[in-house]
């Protein structure tokens, strides 16, 4: 009996030390486990308790809660939320997500107390700015404090990770609020400090141009920003500086001087590129015709633009051959002009030309060609004697004189047969006069060829120095 006794209260002892030993749960609670299977559904944890721990699927982060077994090995140590102590079938249900959210926000609160950078990803555009996640905590960014600049369209910024500060949170509410505009006004100045260390005047420095205005344009030089006037983004005149540059430009500048304490830079784009008066005289030659355009015009004359920063004056009596009273009863202001070069000072920087020197020089052109031409004609009609156009040259009068010659014989011919035939009975001395007269006839018809064939050739002459004098003045 007494055997009994001792081995009951050991049985009890050993009960009641396991339980000492056993964790108290409650719900609610963090603890600490180690994982003892992995299935597709679940895990299994070993809390120390009479009843295994049991998570479900949906008690993960998304980005675990997708593939378990990729996360998750036995003997693996776990940091698990209490849900319930007893499930309704012995097991303790616990969350992973949920202690991960509450880390996640102690972690915020450090944040905010030490006032220092989280990182989030920025996942949506909602109404008024965008919803960023710091792990698995939902915050708000206003659209005042996604950028330091005015941001038309957010939607360029769903997808980035960024650096953030925490201006506002209600852990009950589980309300953030968080800023960007902060975080890049801080680098910002962060930049200009090591900038303003380091910069130069005369110093070429790279810069993009971020704003436009009537006056000028702002350039970041690497996290402080410059101002190049609109005097000095051009040799040449500058209407707007928006005709020389634009937004998102690539620029090189030089500097040409800062205030650190105000943080004030000044920039110059044209001291970057060749002086035109510098180059003026390697660029152009005198004589040389070009295009320009009237930029100016002066009762004495009118100023043409070559290229920008290089001006030419055409003087008054320049400008055409022809009297002129005023430059501008001639040329008008952006009116393209050819000019030829009279003249290049590039101490003094100036440039004569003129418009009149070109009209000159094509007429002198063209009376030279005329000349050349007449006397090219001259020599050609040395060349060809009169005889060889009389050899060569056979009018149709002369044709029609020869024909009309040879059908006279041919009459001639056929009427003296005939009466030679009516006269055979006749006597002597009639045959005599018809021979007489016949021969008469021949004198007559030859001394008619000799005159026709003079006429003709006479008129062939005159035709032959009619046609010359006419082919010599076409020439001309």
């Amino acid at each position: 009996m007494s055997n009994n006794n001792d081995q009951s209260n050991e049985m009890n002892d050993m009960m009641e030390e396991i339980e000492k030993s056993m964790v108290r749960l409650h719900s609610g609670d963090i603890v600490k486990g180690h994982v003892i299977n992995v299935t597709q559904n679940e895990v299994i944890v070993n809390l120390g308790y009479k009843s295994d721990g049991i998570i479900p699927r949906e008690e993960f982060p998304s980005e675990m809660a997708d593939d378990l077994s990729a996360h998750f090995t036995t003997g693996d140590e776990i940091e698990v939320f209490v849900q319930q102590v007893d499930d309704g079938d012995g097991n303790v249900l616990l969350s992973k997500k949920k202690v991960d959210a509450m880390n996640e926000w102690v972690e915020l609160n450090d944040a905010l107390e030490k006032d220092e950078m989280i990182t989030v990803t920025l996942k949506e555009v909602v109404r008024g700015g965008m919803i960023a996640y710091f792990k698995n905590v939902k915050c708000f960014i206003p659209a005042s404090q996604l950028s330091d600049r005015y941001v038309d369209d957010l939607s360029v910024f769903v997808g980035e990770t960024v650096n953030a500060r925490i201006l506002e949170m209600d852990r009950r509410r589980s309300k953030v609020i968080l800023s960007r505009k902060a975080v890049l006004q801080e680098e910002k100045e962060l930049k200009k400090k090591e900038l303003l260390k380091t910069l130069q005047k005369g110093q070429i420095v790279d810069g993009q141009v971020k704003q436009i205005t009537n006056f000028g344009a702002f350039v970041d030089i690497g996290g402080i920003d410059g101002l190049i006037h609109i005097s000095e983004l051009s040799w040449g005149r500058v209407k707007h500086p928006s005709d020389v540059l634009s937004i998102g430009e690539q620029v090189k500048v030089e500097v040409l001087d800062f205030e650190e304490s105000s943080e004030r830079i000044s920039l110059s784009l044209k001291s970057t590129q060749p002086e035109p008066w510098k180059v003026a005289g390697e660029t152009y030659e005198v004589g040389q015709i070009i295009e320009g355009e009237v930029v100016r015009l002066v009762d004495f004359g009118a100023f043409i633009e070559i290229e920008p920063g290089l001006d030419g004056l055409v003087h008054i009596s320049q400008i055409s051959e022809e009297h002129v009273a005023k430059p501008s009863d001639v040329l008008q202001k952006g009116q393209k002009v050819m000019v030829k070069i009279l003249d290049i000072n590039t101490e003094d920087q100036r440039m004569s030309l003129s418009m009149s020197a070109i009209e000159k020089d094509k007429k002198a052109t063209e009376e030279k060609q005329e000349v050349e031409t007449a006397e090219e004609a001259v020599q050609e009609e040395q060349a060809v004697t009169i005889g060889e156009a009389l050899g060569h040259v056979k009018t149709e009068e002369f044709q029609e004189t020869e024909e009309a010659v040879e059908e006279t014989a041919e009459e001639t011919e056929e009427e003296t047969e005939e009466e030679t035939e009516e006269e055979t009975e006749e006597e002597t001395e009639e045959e005599t006069e018809e021979e007489t007269e016949e021969e008469t006839e021949e004198e007559t018809e030859e001394e008619t060829e000799e005159e026709t064939e003079e006429e003709t050739e006479e008129e062939t002459e005159e035709e032959t120095e009619e046609e010359t004098e006419e082919e010599t003045k076409e020439q001309k």
